[in-house]
Parts: structure tokens; C-alpha cells; sequence
């Protein structure tokens, strides 16, 4: 009795079946977004006076790859953050840099990063993020510093191991 055809259609039937589940969280994930989105826009959060609901609706547009609203939005919360904590300015800060750099806005991205670092000094997602910009601005020296710095607060940091690495094999002489 010949068993590879069902054997076959067994293993197709159980990649189809992860397949379908990784689909559906995904699908799951983009529509619980686009209501997050849709709530928070009904409730008027982008004329919110509350850094706070700004940042959050800031959040979704940004996992939602809508960088420029969401650059218009942290602008907003950034002239909101008088009386925030210090994490919290450091939170929208660094949103504001990321929401720049993914625009490619790299020289406005490092200036909120920094302005992050400021309020929260021992940041490093902060940390990386302006190291990566400051990579892609050609500065490796310091994005090496930066990753070193990284890797000091957090010693297992992936992110920053991966960066140092990348920006040390870039610098050796090729032969």
C-alpha cells in the first residue's frame, strides 16, 4: 500500500491550514486598526487637547503606514506636552522621529530622537532609532557609539547587535 499520496495531501492540508490562520490574525489585526482608527476619529482625537489621545491615534495611523498624518499628529501632541511626564515626552518624541524617518526625513527624524533622549536618557529604542538614522546620514561613528550605548543599557538588544555589526563589516577595508 502506497502511503506518500495521503502523506502528501496531509502535509498540503496542514500548510494550507497555517497559512489560513496566519491570513486570518492578519486580516484581524488590519480591521481591529482600521476601527481603532475609525473610533478614534469619531471621538475627534485629532482635536484632542490630551497629548495623550493624540499619541494613541498617532500609534494607529502609524501601524497603519499613514506617516504623514501621523507626523501632522505627533506635531500636534508635541505642542501638548507641557505638563507630561518625562516618559511620555520621550514616547512621542521618538514616534515623531520614527514617523520622519520612514518619510526619509532622516535630518528632522535625528532632532526628535535626540529631543527623546533628552527627556528619557536611558532609552533605547531612542537609542537605535537615532543610530539608524544616523547611518543612513553616513555619520557611522557615531551610530556605532549609539549602539554601544545601546548595547550597554541592554546587552542582549538584537536591534543594536545587528546594527554594530552591519556598520563594522561596512568599515573594514576590503582587500
Amino acid at each position: 500500500m502506497n502511503l506518500l499520496p495521503q502523506t502528501y495531501l496531509l502535509g498540503l492540508v496542514g500548510l494550507l491550514a497555517v497559512v489560513a490562520v496566519l491570513a486570518g490574525r492578519q486580516v484581524l489585526r488590519v480591521r481591529g486598526d482600521e476601527i481603532k482608527l475609525m473610533e478614534l476619529e469619531q471621538a475627534g482625537a485629532s482635536k484632542s487637547s490630551q497629548a495623550a489621545d493624540l499619541y494613541e491615534l498617532a500609534s494607529v495611523q502609524l501601524r497603519k503606514r499613514l506617516y504623514p498624518q501621523a507626523t501632522a499628529t505627533l506635531k500636534q501632541a508635541v505642542k501638548r506636552l507641557n505638563q507630561e511626564p518625562d516618559e511620555a515626552k520621550a514616547l512621542i518624541q521618538n514616534a515623531l522621529g520614527f514617523a520622519l524617518a520612514a518619510q526619509k526625513d532622516y535630518e528632522g527624524a535625528v532632532r526628535h530622537y535626540k529631543l527623546a533622549l533628552r527627556a528619557k536618557k536611558d532609552y533605547p529604542v531612542a537609542l537605535n532609532n537615532l543610530a539608524f538614522a544616523q547611518q543612513k546620514l553616513l555619520a557611522d561613528e557615531e551610530a556605532i557609539k549609539l549602539y554601544e550605548q545601546t548595547l550597554v543599557l541592554e546587552p542582549d538588544n538584537k536591534t543594536a547587535k545587528q546594527g554594530l555589526k552591519k556598520l563594522q563589516k561596512r568599515q573594514k577595508p576590503s582587500s
